[in-house]
């Protein structure tokens, strides 16, 4: 007595052959479908000891499977083969009662050996092990469907699409449309499963088992064989599968399914083009525009491709772009009033990304909120307070307003930081949902440098570069900003690699300046004229737009001063000009007139210009501002200009030039002191300040430092050799006398180096040399 349980397709027949040899028994094919015939049957094979073979006992009729359980019962024996699904209690019956007495085997998956025997029966010829993997993933080991793609695993043979059409033709229509959505090798739940093929759950369950027992879906899972979906699929004519691309989407659509993922589901599996579809597509466009709007950008094309309207993608495809870098259409048609307002909202980000701050202010405040929320910073740069006040009461999400409420104060940069950090840490908590001219960051690290406190800058900047905010524009803008501010503190190997990083990256006009002036304070430092030459032509068709604001002012300084090196001094005036102008307009803020008398300061001292340069520090002299950065400027700015009329007292000097380096401005630092040197008459005074200088100065700005230069950090040459006799235990007067320098400046190097490393005590300092600084060659 055998039970063979297998689905169609999985050798029932074949294996019920091999047990009907095996039992040595005459057999007997139940093939009768009236009682007279099997009753007659059964009587042959008890007088013949024969065995009776039933094959597909779930087609029989139910009187004739009671009829072979009494005779199984009563000791004929017989061997049975089945589907897995038992549908009526009359195939319960016989095979419980055939099992009984005897076993059941399950047909399964073929194993390797025996699907590679097969394999190479069908083709005649011994086979790749690669070949008959390629077989099993067609086929899912099911005998029948790997018999038929043998010869070509990929294909689809004609012989397999036929089967399943006689298969599929005698299902009814639940299982039929349940196979073709199944063959679209979707991962959807059940419930959009059950809405596109039009079925309930407990319809959608039996037309699964249907599929199942006829050898269409993998054993053990749900999902079709591959070789049997792209033949379900063949059998499709093209209006059918763009109807069943439909079906899925619209359930999709109707069941609340991610967009993201549905759209992938869609473009990935049934590459749909309806416009169902194109929805889908949108909408996940619509998901991802600000969180990653490359792929947003795949998925509005993907939605024009499938027949979207291109004014209903426009808005969104724009706001994309923009993050993006890319150029946008502002002026395209929209489908809504809502697309429209978007759009110029896309319109005044732009402008402020071109480096245009007034066209970007005024788009701004017309556009419907946030526009006017986002036009505060833009007009707080540009010299327009009573605009901006008017604007910050709009309407718009807390970190925008946030953002505007800081940018009001912008003319105060001490009191600004505060307010700045607060907007970006609500930026992060919640970022909104549209382009921002800049981020609370990019401000906050502006803002932070003028007030001296370039640790905050990097910070904020570091935190956007870190949490990717904004995009890969606002990425580039933090990369310039980040390079601003390592430059400005004397870190010029660090600056220059963030420079290194935008090398060849198209920059809009913003960041084309911000580099301009970054590759003319680098070639200042390291006195390249041929460098200066090039940021003055890198920077030149973006200053002849008169479009500089507020957050320029500082960094336009070493651009300026090139080109005062340059003799380009009618190009320096216009750029002074409107600077002037916009700081008046804001009242002439204390810290920002500083910023501004400083630029005038610096030009008149490159082009020796020593009645400019009196003039500015006299200038300098009488302002009073509360920021301990601008008020070390000013002092500094008096003693330069005596030094420049050669009145030279080498205590002050180095006491102002000692108070400019603390206060982050290393490089001015040591200006003032060479200057100074080289206009004293005493000697002895000349070589303190040199040799001062020199120390201050000591870069090794290259275009690609040594893994060395790496290890070390900011540390200069200087302060290597300073790091390394400590490390070795000599004492700051040891160490001078090494180094041919007093005591009081080996002082002062251990406390540049300590503050460099972040450390707060001399044992702190001594660890973090000894795993920074590599081993002496």
């Amino acid at each position: 007595m055998t039970v063979v349980v297998g689905v169609d397709g999985a050798g029932r027949t074949r294996r019920l052959g091999e047990v009907a040899a095996a039992s040595g028994r005459p057999v007997l094919p139940a093939a009768a479908t009236s009682a007279e015939e099997l009753a007659t049957l059964v009587a042959r094979a008890r007088t013949e000891g024969a065995m009776v073979v039933v094959d597909d006992a779930h087609r029989l009729p139910e009187e004739v499977l009671l009829m072979l359980a009494a005779a199984a019962r009563t000791g004929v024996p017989m061997a049975i083969s089945r589907r897995p699904t038992i549908k009526g209690p009359e195939l319960a019956d016989l095979d419980e009662a055939v099992a009984a007495l005897g076993t059941v085997e399950h047909l399964g998956p073929l194993a390797h050996d025996t699907l590679a025997a097969l394999v190479a029966a069908v083709l005649g010829r011994p086979v790749t092990a690669e070949h008959v993997a390629a077989v099993h993933d067609a086929s899912a080991g099911l005998a029948a469907v790997a018999e038929a793609v043998a010869a070509a695993p990929d294909g689809t043979p004609p012989a397999l699409v036929a089967r399943l059409q006689r298969r599929l033709a005698g299902t009814g229509r639940d299982t039929a449309e349940l196979a073709a959505i199944l063959a679209l090798g979707l991962d959807l739940d059940d419930d959009v499963v059950c809405t596109a093929a039009g079925l309930s759950p407990a319809q959608a369950a039996a037309a699964t088992r249907s599929l199942h027992d006829q050898g269409l879906l993998v054993p053990g899972g749900e999902r079709m064989i591959p070789a049997v979906a792209r033949a379900v699929l063949a059998d499709l004519s093209p209006p059918e599968r763009r109807r069943l691309h439909d079906t899925v989407a619209r359930a999709l659509l109707a069941g609340g399914a991610d967009p993201v993922r549905a759209a992938e589901q869609l473009q990935a599996a049934a590459r749909a083009r309806t416009p169902t579809a194109a929805t889908v597509y949108q909408q996940a466009g619509d998901q991802l525009r600000f969180a990653t709007p490359d792929r947003a950008l795949f998925w509005y094309d993907e939605a024009l491709d499938a027949g979207a309207d291109p004014a209903a993608v426009a808005a969104g495809r724009a706001e994309a772009a923009i993050l993006l870098g890319l150029p946008v259409d502002v002026d395209a048609a929209t489908g809504s009033p809502t697309d429209a307002a978007r759009l110029r909202l896309v319109a005044g980000v732009a402008a402020a990304y071109d480096g245009r701050p007034g066209r970007a202010a005024k788009a701004l405040t017309s556009a419907s909120p946030p526009g006017p929320v986002l036009a505060v910073p833009a007009l707080m740069a540009t010299g327009q307070p009573e605009p901006a006040r008017s604007a910050a009461t709009g309407e718009g999400q807390l970190p925008l307003r946030l953002l505007a409420e800081a940018a009001l104060a912008i003319g105060r940069p001490t009191d600004a930081l505060p307010l700045l950090i607060e907007a970006a840490e609500a930026y992060e908590q919640a970022p909104p949902a549209v382009p921002v001219p800049d981020l609370p960051h990019a401000l906050g690290a502006v803002v932070a440098v003028t007030a001296g406190d370039v640790a905050t800058a990097e910070h904020l900047l570091e935190r956007a570069l870190t949490a990717g905010l904004g995009g890969p524009a606002a990425h580039n803008r933090h990369r310039t900003l980040l390079a601003w501010a390592r430059l400005r503190a004397g870190r010029y190997d660090t600056a220059l690699a963030e420079l290194q990083r935008l090398s060849g990256v198209p920059l809009p006009g913003r960041e084309r300046l911000t580099f301009a002036c970054l590759t003319a304070g680098i070639a200042r430092r390291r006195g390249d004229i041929a460098q200066l030459r090039a940021a003055w032509a890198y920077a030149g068709p973006v200053l002849a737009r008169r479009a500089v604001d507020l957050t320029h002012l500082e960094m336009i300084e070493e651009i300026l001063v090139a080109a005062a090196r340059l003799r380009q001094h009618r190009r320096i005036t216009p750029v002074l000009d409107d600077l002037e102008a916009v700081v008046g307009r804001l009242d002439r803020p204390l810290d920002w007139a500083v910023s501004l008398g400083w630029i005038r300061l610096q030009i008149a001292i490159v082009g020796e210009d020593q009645r400019a340069s009196t003039a500015a520090a006299s200038h300098l002299g009488s302002l009073e501002p509360l920021g301990s950065r601008q008020q070390a400027q000013c002092r500094a700015a008096i003693r330069w200009s005596a030094a420049f009329a050669g009145d030279v007292c080498p205590d002050g000097v180095l006491a102002d030039a000692a108070e400019l380096e603390a206060v982050g401005l290393p490089w001015e630092s040591s200006r003032l002191l060479g200057h100074a040197a080289i206009r004293t008459s005493d000697p002895s005074a000349a070589r303190r300040l040199l040799e001062r200088a020199r120390e201050l100065s000591f870069v090794e700005v290259s275009v690609a430092g040594s893994a060395q230069d790496a290890g070390r950090g900011s540390l200069s040459d200087r302060e290597v050799e300073v790091a390394r006799l400590v490390l070795a235990g000599r004492t700051h007067r040891e160490i001078g006398s090494q180094l041919y320098v007093s005591p009081k400046t080996v002082e002062h190097h251990v406390a540049r180096i300590r503050a460099k490393l972040g450390a707060g005590s001399r044992a702190e300092m001594i660890a973090a040399l000894r795993s920074r600084l590599p081993a002496e060659p």
